[in-house]
């Protein structure tokens, strides 16, 4: 069979020993955590399917890693232009590859790694960003300064149909987006590269018409916006900003005033909810601090790790049942070599 943007089988090398500190009274210790370097300089996403899990290499590389559960590299998907952000279909049979150098989108089986569909998003519009509400793909792209916006493909056409410019307003850069697992009807998007940041959320109508439902107060988001969440049903959602140092809940809403708060220290710079909601894994971009938190939605801390590098804007993934958590870092000092840390959160 061939193998379109070929999947290639390579050793992997597990390494253990990184720090998991427990905080008394609050987090319980954790088992140690893996290491995996990766043959990436650098990481943009992970996404995890279960039994396989899938790390992009950012604009200046062409592949996507695939890993086992466990962390082992099993293979590649190479020769693609700039893999950024990823994206799995509620099935997890179908990996979705933002690719902004080539102005497209592109579609893989998880199983087969074959792919499947390629989406041109058109001339110039960079596409970077990925949300999924049933049939409706999303995008945010934006090559240029005040050129941003937010892009729809219908799946539920043959051919797709790709339609730019849904959202109301212009956005300085790519938004950042994310959608509620199990609620169609809402879109959150984020303005990242300005201070005050910004958040939109969007009502999704009939043919999924995209509405402006509201946005927040001046400077409660904070600034320099790095990534963005919300709970399964689209009720809470979740900032990562350089500062204030935590992470911040707002109910969907009323963007005004936080409804918790999750400390990370120093600049914020990822966050995630598993599946079921229960959790929320907050990161930052600290050097000797601890980088990776996991708390329930009430503020509890779990866990935190120290990854030993520096770990990547927006780079954390749950595993589909909540037994693990997904990291991936880089080094700064110049070696040039990214990580894929594989952590196992205690039962809160």
């Amino acid at each position: 069979m061939q193998i379109r943007r070929g999947f290639t089988l390579v050793l992997a090398a597990l390494t253990a020993g990184l720090l998991v500190s427990a905080v008394p009274g609050h987090a319980q210790a954790a088992a140690a955590p893996t290491a995996t370097p990766l043959p990436l300089t650098t990481v943009a996403d992970v996404v995890s399917a279960g039994d396989r899990v899938f790390v992009s290499g950012g604009r200046s590389s062409t592949d996507v890693v695939v890993t086992s559960a466990a962390g082992a590299v099993v293979g590649t998907l190479s020769g693609l232009p700039g893999p950024t952000d990823l994206l799995l279909s509620a099935d997890r049979r179908t990996l979705y590859v933002a690719l902004p150098t080539a102005n497209a989108i592109a579609a893989f089986d998880t199983g087969s790694l074959i792919e499947s569909a390629r989406y041109d998003t058109g001339a110039g519009e960079c596409p970077s960003s990925l949300a999924l509400t049933g049939r409706y793909l999303w995008f945010g792209y934006g090559c240029d300064q005040w050129g941003g916006n937010i892009g729809q493909i219908d799946l539920g056409r043959q051919p797709a149909r790709v339609t730019t410019g849904v959202a109301g307003q212009d956005f300085y850069d790519h938004p950042l987006l994310t959608a509620a697992g199990q609620n169609r009807s809402v879109l959150l998007a984020g303005q990242p590269s300005l201070s005050p940041a910004s958040v939109y959320a969007y009502g999704i109508g009939a043919a999924g018409a995209l509405t402006t439902l509201r946005t927040n107060d001046w400077t409660v988001i904070g600034s320099n916006l790095q990534d963005i969440a919300l709970d399964p049903t689209g009720t809470t959602l979740y900032t990562a900003a350089g500062a204030p140092y935590e992470v911040q809940a707002f109910p969907f809403a009323d963007i005004t005033t936080p409804s918790a708060t999750y400390p990370t220290g120093a600049y914020p710079n990822a966050v995630e909810v598993s599946r079921d909601g229960a959790r929320i894994a907050a990161g930052a971009d600290a050097t000797y601090d601890p980088d990776v938190f996991v708390f329930t939605p009430d503020g509890t801390e779990l866990a935190r790790f120290e990854l030993g590098d520096e770990l990547s804007d927006g780079a954390l993934a749950w595993s589909p049942n909540g037994a693990r958590l997904y990291a991936l870092s880089y080094d700064w000092s110049g070696r040039d070599q990214a990580t894929l840390h594989v952590l196992t959160v205690p039962a809160g």
